[in-house]
């Protein structure tokens, strides 16, 4: 019978007889527990033997003695040698070291079980049966798959004295473009300290006793002032809690995530950032506009929208290989575009306004800097928006060439699409 254990190798002696590619492989998995590794092998493949030479691991270039095993805590045999592989198992077992014995049909006393990891969970599958390791393998890659999707329960039920806190971007707002480690991070949490705007619809999915606590700022309205919400990270942490930060967008791309991680180093809280897909790039996508594009632009400027515009940002609105992005910008939007004009930005420069982007209310507004105020006010322009500048807003840069007969129909002066671009995103 078959029982699965978690051995702790940190600094211990493993000898692995035998210096063949699938020792290699092993050799790999047992020094990222922190095994110290010696093989015993009269030849060793190239990249073993750069391991040796570097002082990564100790290679007995030799055939194998009983007496390397006096010192070892664990063992691992492979030497394509069913005589060998056997002596080694009967030389760790009198000596009541575990061994596995990775030969063909051949039989050991331990197994190494097919892993995979989520955050501090370990999971190992073995077959109680006889070895099957394409099966375990497969099992394995399964159980990994669920826990990349969060749908696994990884929350402690132990608290540590200190707890931690993770600052996950979430994206644009579908669940489905949240990356795998914020994901497994979810799953963890105890406390989900969220904002208006992002993947909120996760929040759904995870279980009753997960504390939510809702910091989402609104156009003119912040609930909860930047003080306060470093307070609730250290507070949940300090009292052994696993914290998530959950944003919209990227945690330093305008999320005060630089903020949020001082707060909890000065309080001595351990902190993690997790990128995520910033709206600056992520937005205008979904209406078809490439913030960078060979021939048109190979700039990128990303701006608050809310801050008068500086040098830098007036000299790439000039530009015509620039692309400008401003983010939360509706409410400053007349006074950044008299600053773009009076700086000389060409009257014709083309401008998209996208709302709501990545959701079935997303809307696309396309015009000219000449005529940007007139069409906001006539459409109503309403946060959220990101504001693209630049000549990849054109609205037939990834279409066909048009027909003749198109191309001398006059452009209309403004362009609003409702949804998704047609056939992108």
């Amino acid at each position: 019978m078959i029982a699965l254990a978690g051995l702790d190798l940190t600094d211990k002696l493993v000898v692995c007889v035998g210096g063949g590619s699938v020792a290699e492989k092993r050799i790999a998995r047992l020094r990222a527990a922190g095994a110290r590794v010696r093989v015993v092998a009269p030849v060793a493949t190239p990249g073993l033997a750069a391991l040796a030479a570097a002082g990564d691991i100790e290679w007995q270039a030799r055939a194998f003695a009983a007496e390397d095993l006096d010192d070892a805590w664990f063992c691992h045999t492979a030497t394509g040698a069913a005589s060998v592989d056997a002596a080694v198992v009967a030389a760790a077992e009198a000596r009541r070291v575990w061994c596995v014995n990775a030969g063909h049909g051949g039989k050991g006393t331990a197994r190494l079980a097919a892993e995979t990891t989520s955050g501090d969970v370990m999971v190992g599958v073995v077959s109680t049966a006889g070895a099957d390791p394409r099966r375990s393998v497969a099992v394995r890659d399964a159980i990994a798959q669920r826990l990349a999707e969060g749908a696994l329960p990884l929350r402690r039920r132990r608290r540590p004295l200190v707890g931690s806190v993770a600052l996950v971007g979430g994206g644009p707002g579908p669940i489905d473009l949240l990356t795998v480690r914020a994901r497994a991070l979810l799953a963890e949490a105890d406390v989900v300290v969220h904002d208006r705007l992002g993947p909120t619809g996760v929040l759904a999915e995870l279980g009753d006793d997960v504390e939510l606590i809702d910091v989402g700022k609104r156009p003119q309205h912040h609930p909860v002032p930047q003080h306060e919400i470093n307070a609730i990270l250290v507070d949940r942490a300090a009292r052994g809690l696993r914290v998530v930060r959950l944003k919209g967008g990227d945690p330093f791309v305008y999320g005060r995530g630089g903020e949020e991680v001082i707060a909890c180093r000065e309080a001595g809280i351990a902190v993690e950032v997790v990128p995520g897909i910033s709206s600056a790039i992520a937005v205008p996508s979904s209406a078809g506009i490439p913030v960078t594009h060979r021939g048109v632009a190979g700039t990128l400027h990303v701006v608050n929208g809310q801050e008068t515009p500086s040098e830098a940002t007036l000299a790439a609105l000039r530009d015509d290989s620039a692309t400008v992005v401003a983010l939360m910008g509706v409410s400053a939007l007349p006074r950044f575009v008299a600053a773009a004009r009076a700086a000389g930005a060409p009257e014709t420069r083309p401008v998209a306004f996208v709302e709501n982007g990545h959701t079935p209310a997303q809307r696309t507004i396309r015009t000219t800097l000449a005529t940007a105020m007139a069409d906001a006010e006539t459409h109503r322009l309403a946060n959220p928006a990101v504001l693209v500048f630049g000549e990849v807003a054109r609205a037939d840069l990834l279409l066909p060439v048009a027909a003749p007969a198109a191309a001398q129909a006059p452009a209309p002066s403004v362009a609003v699409t409702v949804g998704r671009s047609e056939g992108i995103g």
